[in-house]
């Protein structure tokens, strides 16, 4: 699959359309999901071109993974859960639906009601709150 250009994450990247930042450097960016399917469910992106995982070059390998780490144990010690998903998909056959290699964070919790995703878009200062809260508990 060529990689297009015009995803909403590309476009994210290139300040066309808006998201609600949790953390960004020169090699990833992360922000708040706008159809969440728990409170603080967090994207990290590379800053790079690509559709999947497995085309990724080398040198976001780290800068992802150590992003997605300390995001993941941010949401910890905010909402406290007993389990935090991570989830990356690779291909619409996986279930990816957005072109743009992307991982999902997720605290997992139970009794926490979860939504679906791509359902209902949050509202955008709610996500805001949400991101304020992981942007003060992350160690990176």
């Amino acid at each position: 699959m060529n990689y297009d250009k015009n995803n909403i994450f590309a476009k994210i990247l290139r300040n066309e359309a808006d998201c609600v930042k949790v953390y960004e450097d020169s090699k990833v960016l992360a922000f708040m999901d706008v159809m969440p399917q728990a409170p603080g469910h967090t994207l990290v992106i590379p800053k790079f071109e690509t559709t999947n995982l497995l085309n990724l070059p080398d040198e976001f390998m780290e800068p992802i993974l150590k992003t997605t780490k300390n995001i993941a144990n941010a949401i910890k010690k905010v909402y406290s859960p007993t389990g935090v998903m991570i989830m990356q998909l690779n291909g619409k056959e996986a279930g990816q639906t957005v072109f743009h290699l992307h991982f999902h964070i997720i605290q997992r919790s139970s009794g926490l009601e979860y939504k679906f995703h791509s359902r209902d878009v949050e509202d955008f200062d709610k996500l805001e709150n949400e991101a304020r809260k992981i942007r003060k508990a992350i160690a990176i």
